[in-house]
């Protein structure tokens, strides 16, 4: 059989998917990928107009009618939980979900709830969204959580979790930081719901030329020279997302951490279960006083 008369790869028809950042970037090509296989995509963006024309390009190269989006500003809690609502209004089930949206603030910059915005962003969005949506995972399973994070964690420097009210550092320290959150988030939440058949992995996609970094002024212009010149293509960057999202072979694996489709140590403190606990307890309280409920997360501490 010639390549060309290869059948097209259905692995996830009947699957449905919920992509966050999928506008552009890596998110956008794990959201191709997705919908190549078969799934049904719901992407995640902040502008109307941007989710209809990635969706109408997604469409024009795959043939997909199972398309759909959600508009909403992931920093807020309160459009996190209208937008999970909305998720749930219209389907009654999850495979995947992956959480990919993030960004890099040079400046400090609060999120409508008062977190400082990259914690809001690459921490608080992935939390919110995977507990706000834990029910319909669990009533789907076996379905899977796929956390972005990045190798910048390994020079985090946090030793307990900020306070927002106080001075703290900004910039790719914050970064860093955050990074460091998604993946003891991901161990965390793996071990409390292990026997659910949901798993939860993290990744580091590679340095990805993208416009990530953007809104940073002069500075978000080097680092996107930076990424243009060093990094690889979204396509490429995407691939172990998708990986994560779609291989058999990852069946049960969950807890783990992924750089390049193959699972790797991360940072020594990335395994401080008591950090992890820590960071849980705290992410839990700024949640509560922001208005989440949170009994039933309360047991998987």
């Amino acid at each position: 059989m010639t390549a060309s008369a290869a059948p097209p790869d259905i692995s996830m028809r009947g699957k449905v998917c919920l992509v966050t950042g999928a506008t552009s970037g890596i998110g956008k090509m794990t959201a191709l990928e997705l919908a190549t296989k078969g799934a049904t995509v719901v992407i995640v963006g902040r502008s109307q107009e941007r989710c209809l024309n990635t969706l109408a390009e997604i469409e024009a190269m795959t043939g997909s009618k199972n398309l759909d989006y959600l508009v909403g500003d992931l920093s807020s809690f309160v459009e996190v939980r209208r937008l999970s609502q909305e998720f749930l209004s219209r389907y009654n089930k999850l495979n995947v979900l992956v959480n990919n949206a993030g960004a890099i603030f040079m400046r400090k910059q609060n999120s409508p709830d008062g977190l400082e915005m990259t914690w809001a962003l690459n921490h608080f969005a992935y939390f919110w969204l995977s507990c706000l949506l834990l029910d319909v995972l669990k009533a789907s399973s076996p379905s899977r959580i796929v956390n972005v994070s990045s190798d910048a964690h390994k020079r985090a420097t946090m030793i307990e979790p900020p306070n927002f009210r106080g001075k703290m550092p900004v910039g790719y320290i914050t970064y860093a930081d955050t990074k460091l959150a998604n993946i003891l988030f991901t161990n965390q939440l793996s071990y409390s719901i292990k026997s659910t058949g949901v798993t939860v992995n993290a990744l580091h996609p590679g340095v990805v030329a993208t416009s990530f970094g953007a809104n940073n002024g002069l500075i978000g212009k080097i680092m996107q020279l930076y990424a243009s010149t060093l990094g690889v293509k979204p396509a490429e960057g995407a691939k172990t997302v998708v990986y994560l999202a779609t291989a058999p072979e990852l069946y049960t694996t969950t807890g783990k951490y992924f750089v390049k489709c193959k699972e790797v140590n991360s940072s020594r403190l990335s395994y401080d279960t008591k950090f992890g606990t820590k960071l849980w307890q705290w992410s839990l309280d700024v949640s509560g006083r922001l208005g989440m409920d949170t009994r039933r997360i309360e047991i998987l501490k």
